[in-house]
């Protein structure tokens, strides 16, 4: 079992990603949240705390506020003195090359979706 947090600003996006997660994984800790601000700081309070932390992260990049690119450029402050190894996947419905290839710059983003989040790409971060 593996823990989640999605960040995404879509109710409805939440409301998909959980159907998804309780028809295949019905055990899965996931923590939905559609303010990234509050997942760096509770990173931030837990950092050496493994078994509070995730093991990925889900972030959409197009938010208002607090984006995705608020997001990465914050954990990347944090990320290396987190306890844990913490997959980060951008789930995005953007397709411009250049946000992609951003996206890659970060060390620590494993991988980017392009939406909607199918139950394989799900079966490959969850495992």
């Amino acid at each position: 079992m593996s823990k989640l947090i999605m960040i995404d600003d879509d109710a409805m996006y939440h409301k998909i990603i959980q159907l998804m997660l309780k028809s295949r994984y019905p055990n899965e800790e996931t923590v939905f949240s559609y303010d990234g601000r509050e997942i760096i700081k509770f990173l931030s309070r837990n950092k050496t705390k493994s078994d509070l932390l995730p093991d990925c992260i889900l972030v959409d990049l197009n938010m208002p506020e607090f984006d995705g690119w608020d997001f990465l450029n914050s954990f990347g402050k944090i990320y290396k003195s987190i306890k844990k190894k913490i997959a980060v996947y951008v789930v995005s419905s953007s397709i411009d090359p250049h946000e992609i290839a951003r996206t890659q710059t970060y060390p620590f983003v494993n991988s980017y979706i392009i939406k909607p989040l199918t139950m394989d790409l799900l079966d490959r971060i969850v495992h």
